[in-house]
């Protein structure tokens, strides 16, 4: 999953929750952090290989945005006896908070530069996985803390 993906879908949220959080200050929970998911399906015979990876690649960026500071966690979860049309995998990562534009150019900039890569060269290489994967979905949550 490429940062650059899941930092725009924060943007968009961030307006929408912007009056979400302006109400919750009179009540009786506190926004938390953020939570990107994406649905994945493998291909057939493709499982070892999308899996090794996420092992490198994925773990690669996903620790250098915990150490960076925007990341909270991140996981990759496996769904169980997975019915028709739903995904395989399930990769979530949990930010802090939703970032201003910004932030999402700075930070994908110091990305690339730690990844060796560009957006170009970042897209190619999505494509290529395609043989392995595709993305069947997602979803993007904010925790509500209870006070």
């Amino acid at each position: 999953m490429k940062i650059v993906h899941a930092l725009k879908l924060s943007i968009g949220a961030a307006l929408l929750a912007s009056g979400v959080a302006a109400s919750a200050q009179a009540s009786s929970y506190t926004p938390g952090t953020v939570w990107t998911f994406t649905y994945v399906q493998i291909e057939p015979g493709q499982f070892e290989n999308y899996l090794d990876f996420l092992d490198k690649e994925y773990k690669k960026s996903s620790d250098f945005g915990i150490k960076e500071g925007y990341i909270v966690s991140y996981h990759v979860f496996s769904v169980n006896n997975a019915r028709a049309n739903e995904p395989d995998l399930i990769l979530a990562v949990e930010s802090k908070d939703y970032l201003s534009n910004a932030q999402q150019l700075a930070i994908q900039k110091k990305y690339e530069a730690f990844m060796a890569t560009d957006a170009h060269k970042s897209t190619a290489e999505s494509g290529e996985r395609k043989v392995m994967r595709k993305f069947v979905g997602g979803m993007e949550l904010q925790e509500l803390k209870l006070k």
